[in-house]
């Protein structure tokens, strides 16, 4: 009886051997993707297999061509699963298909069609499978469990990874890591400031998208503060070009560059005003490791100006994570501390006050209304009244505004920018006190002090206005940089009001018609509405900025 037992049991053996899951109906290994054979480990040895993919990157509905192949003829299959994985994670995505005799499409848990499986146990050396990208996906890699017996098989095969065209926050907090600004906003928002981390096998996929004229970075810190920090950087040149760097960043200077170690296709672009990267870096370049030895960090996510090399200026955004991340592990999306400083946006403002109103104006009096308004007003005339208040008035707020940016900026920064506004502040500061040593009006030197008063406003009124407009491009967030262009136009309106009075005032020394001050009045009411025009709506721009 007991022999009749020992030969049961060895046929029953031999017959799971030989059957096991012929018609790869294993929709139970979905989960580990691990052949549910009584105990049975993968092989350690590297697999003799590969998974080739027809494209690199997709965009939602796109189809690529999948592919298990053998590395060798000697080295043919029996059984295999197939499944498209989110990089940084083991969820499944996208829809298979298959026209192949030896393949066919399986279910996963709730979601049909998302893995492709054996037909029978016959010996295989590639089979082929088509998949379909869907909405939202990020980064993705083919992953295989291939078996060549019952009881001999290899688990993690897997292809390259393929990136995703569109990015997405579909997965943040449960596939990667995300920090953006506004809180929860998607990087198909063009005003939408986004990054994301995930582990691959080969180190990290990055992903950075954000409304630029020159480049998004992101940072790693062991404090909130700029200093010795790892940084990735997408930036353009003049010529449209994109790049991709590594960088270390030693304090408020621009970073040292490294090259970036890519284990996959870099993939950017650059459309309606906003940049986009993404790219995977191999371990020893995605480690970072600082001075603490911690693996977690506080992320940076920053964006700003480039010159025409791609060279990086002074950022304008800036995003910080609330708390230390672990980019080993996908988290929650995390709350940041976002925008460009309060300080600097008052620094713009009160400058934009200054120069498109109280200075314009001021000039506009001493130039074009001493006729208009010359009776007396408080011993002096109406209009030297009105001329010497606006410009105290202007000098008082450029100071202002050129204490709180130095103050807030703790350094020199940002190009040609702050030149200007220094030379702009020292010529304003020199202005009234130059005039407070003017010669009286009968002197027959006075017509130097009236040139080199004249020269020297027109200078500073230039220098400002050119201050004014690299200001906007450094702090404008929007896809299409409307801000400077608005300046651009409040410019040529200056102008042509300038042509206008001076074409009449011109024809007034000529005694072509009556000494009328009805034109000038006028045209000092419209100009000074068209200037508040401007004015609220480059405010309403910097307040957007925040």
């Amino acid at each position: 009886m007991e022999i009749h037992k020992t030969i049961l049991i060895c046929v029953a053996g031999c017959l799971s051997v030989v059957v096991g899951w012929p018609n790869g109906k294993i929709s139970a290994s979905c989960d580990n993707m691990l052949p549910i054979h009584g105990g049975s480990v993968p092989q350690s040895s590297p697999a003799p297999y590969i998974i080739t993919v027809s494209n690199t990157t997709f965009n939602p509905g796109d189809i690529i061509t999948v592919s298990l192949q053998s590395k060798s003829s000697s080295d043919a299959y029996k059984g295999f699963l197939i499944q498209a994985h989110l990089v940084g994670g083991d969820g499944i995505t996208g829809i298979f298909t298959t026209s192949d005799s030896n393949a066919q499409i399986l279910t996963c848990g709730t979601q049909p069609n998302s893995a492709v499986s054996h037909t029978n146990s016959n010996l295989k050396k590639t089979i082929t499978a088509f998949w379909t990208a869907p909405q939202g996906a990020g980064p993705v890699h083919f992953r295989a469990t291939v078996l060549t017996s019952y009881s001999h098989f290899w688990s993690g095969v897997e292809s390259e990874v393929i990136q995703a065209l569109q990015m997405s926050n579909a997965t943040c907090g449960s596939q990667k890591f995300c920090l953006m600004n506004p809180l929860n906003c998607s990087p198909r928002d063009n005003t939408c400031l986004f990054m994301s981390s995930s582990p691959s096998t080969n180190g990290y996929v990055y992903e950075m998208s954000g409304p630029t004229s020159g480049y998004v970075a992101i940072g790693f810190s062991d404090d909130q503060k700029m200093g010795n920090d790892d940084v990735f950087i997408c930036t353009k040149n003049s010529s449209g070009n994109i790049l991709v760097q590594h960088g270390y960043n030693t304090g408020t200077v621009a970073p040292t560059m490294r090259n970036v170690s890519s284990a996959g296709s870099i993939v950017s672009s650059y459309k309606n005003g906003v940049l986009k990267c993404s790219f995977i870096t191999s371990s020893n370049s995605s480690t970072l490791q600082r001075a603490s030895g911690s693996s977690s960090y506080y992320v940076f996510l920053v964006s700003g100006p480039s010159n025409a090399d791609g060279k990086i200026q002074k950022h304008t955004k800036m995003v910080i994570s609330s708390h230390k991340v672990d980019l080993s592990t996908t988290t929650s999306v995390t709350t940041s501390n976002s925008g460009t400083s309060s300080v600097v946006l008052g620094h713009g403002s009160l400058m934009l006050i200054a120069w498109m109103t109280t200075g314009s104006i001021g000039m506009i009096m001493a130039r074009y209304m001493k006729s208009a308004a010359g009776k007396p007003f408080l011993g002096k005339a109406a209009w030297f009244q009105v001329h010497f208040f606006l410009m105290i008035l202007t000098v008082i707020l450029t100071i202002i505004a050129f204490i709180m940016v130095f103050v807030n900026v703790a350094g020199w920064s940002g190009g040609v920018h702050p030149v200007l506004g220094c030379i702009v502040m020292i010529l304003s500061f020199f202005q009234p006190f130059a005039a407070l040593f003017r010669p009286d009006p009968k002197h027959e030197r006075r017509f130097i002090f009236n040139f080199g008063h004249g020269i020297n406003a027109f200078v500073i009124k230039v220098l400002a206005v050119a201050a004014i407009f690299l200001g906007l491009i450094l702090v404008d967030i929007s896809p299409n940089q409307w801000m400077p262009k608005v300046m651009g136009g409040f410019y040529a309106w200056e102008v042509l009001f300038y042509i206008i009075l001076e074409t009449n005032m011109h024809l007034k020394t000529k005694d072509i018609y009556k000494n009328d001050y009805k034109i000038e009045i006028v045209a000092l009411a419209i100009f000074i509405c068209g200037n508040l025009a401007f004015l609220v709506a480059l405010l309403v721009g910097i307040g957007q900025s925040a």
